[in-house]
C-alpha cells in the first residue's frame, strides 16, 4: 500500500482525458498536474519533479517518443505510455526508450490505477535482501543502485527489478513468463516481446560482458 501521496504528471492533447483521468487519480489519493502538449510536460518536469508521467504518444509538435528520449537523458522517473497505437513496433519502441509500461486506449480507469500502483511499488520497493552481488555486479535494493566494477548504471524501475530478478538465483533460466510475473505480478496483462525491450535496454548499459544471457525458446539467466 501506498503510504504518501504521489505526484502524477498527465501528458495528453485530449481535454476529456486528461479531465478524466485528473478526476480518477485525485479520488485514489494521487496528486495530478496536467500538460495538454509536450513541451509544457517537460517544463513541469523540470519544475514539479513528478512521481510517475503518464503521457500519450501521438501529440502535435513534438510526440511521446521523443519527449521520453529527453527524459531518460535526465531521468528515470517512472514513465507509461497511454496510447491508442498498439502494434507491436510501436509498444517495443517505446519500451526501449526507457517506458516502464503501456496502456492501449481505451482502458478502464481501475486498469490505469493498478498499473500505477504496479510500477511506483516497484520503484520504490525495498525487499530484506538489500544488496545482491554476482561477480563484479553489486545491486544495492536500499538506494535503487547498481554498479558494475565501481560505475553506476542508471535503470528505469522495470530496468532494475529485471535484474534484480535474474541477479537473485544466478544461473537460474527465468522464463519470459516467470519474468513478467516476477516483475509485475501473477495476471499481469502484457506480452512476452516487452521483455526483449527491457533485457536489450539493460545490454546497452552494462556494456560488454553484460551478464545476461538468452537461452533459445526458453528465457534468460543472468552469470558471472
Amino acid at each position: 500500500m501506498l503510504t504518501m501521496s504521489k505526484l502524477i504528471l498527465l501528458i495528453d492533447d485530449d481535454p476529456d482525458i486528461l479531465a478524466l483521468c485528473g478526476r480518477s487519480l485525485q479520488k485514489s489519493g494521487f496528486d495530478v498536474i496536467t500538460a495538454d502538449d509536450a513541451v509544457h510536460g517537460l517544463d513541469l518536469i523540470h519544475r514539479a519533479r513528478p512521481d510517475m508521467v503518464i503521457m500519450d504518444i501521438m501529440m502535435p509538435g513534438m510526440d511521446g517518443l521523443e519527449l521520453c528520449r529527453i527524459i531518460r537523458r535526465e531521468s528515470n522517473v517512472p514513465i507509461i505510455f497511454l496510447t491508442a497505437r498498439v502494434s507491436e513496433a510501436d509498444v517495443l519502441v517505446g519500451l526501449e526508450l526507457g517506458a516502464d509500461d503501456y496502456i492501449a486506449k481505451p482502458f478502464s480507469m481501475q486498469e490505469l490505477i493498478a498499473r500505477i500502483r504496479s510500477v511506483l511499488r516497484r520503484a520504490g520497493s525495498k525487499p530484506d535482501n538489500d544488496v545482491i552481488r554476482v561477480g563484479k555486479v553489486v545491486l544495492d535494493r536500499d538506494h535503487y543502485e547498481v554498479e558494475l566494477q565501481g560505475r553506476r548504471i542508471a535503470l528505469t524501475p522495470t530496468e532494475f527489478e529485471f535484474l534484480a530478478t535474474l541477479m537473485s538465483q544466478p544461473g537460474r533460466i527465468f522464463s519470459r513468463g516467470q519474468l513478467l510475473a516476477a516483475v509485475h505480478g501473477e495476471g499481469y496483462d502484457g506480452y512476452e516481446p516487452t521483455i526483449k525491450s527491457h533485457i536489450n535496454n539493460l545490454r546497452k548499459k552494462m556494456g560488454p560482458g553484460h551478464y545476461i544471457t538468452s537461452v533459445y525458446g526458453v528465457g534468460y539467466k543472468f552469470e558471472e
